[in-house]
């Protein structure tokens, strides 16, 4: 049993075979699939599986805080199981490939920044927009 179908049980959440395939496809993504993604991989184990399901599937699993939302100006809502440690996100706006990182002095900066504002910092998204540096040898 995957980590995603575990949380749904300890929830209480009934799982059917579908959702059970959508938290299968989920748990072993090491990416940020949006919806359509997810029904491509999905309906590739399951073809009974309809978008409608996985749209379904997702909210369900959004709303009992096992998924996370994100809108990486793509247009599109990107998912990932809630991660259990802390991290921030780099964007290549050439590929739209999503790089998870974490880094102590941006993190120590930002409870700073809040603490001089009058603050106690208790969450934040950091999400970080580039495209990749050209290499000299690639301007050639």
């Amino acid at each position: 049993m995957d980590r995603i179908e575990k949380l749904c049980q300890e929830k209480g959440m009934r799982m059917t075979e579908q959702r059970r395939v959508i938290a299968q496809v989920l748990s072993g993504s090491d990416d940020h699939p949006d919806v359509e993604e997810l029904y491509r991989r999905a309906s590739a184990i399951d073809s009974n599986i309809s978008i409608a399901t996985v749209y379904r599937t997702v909210r369900l699993f959004e709303e009992a805080g096992i998924l996370e939302r994100h809108d990486f100006r793509d247009g599109r809502s990107r998912y990932e199981e809630v991660p259990e440690a802390h991290h921030d996100h780099l964007i290549d706006m050439k590929t739209g490939r999503v790089v998870e990182f974490r880094n102590e002095e941006i993190e120590q900066l930002q409870a700073r920044i809040a603490r001089e504002l009058g603050y106690e910092l208790i969450d934040h998204r950091l999400e970080l927009y580039g495209r990749p540096i050209k290499q000299e040898n690639e301007a050639n």
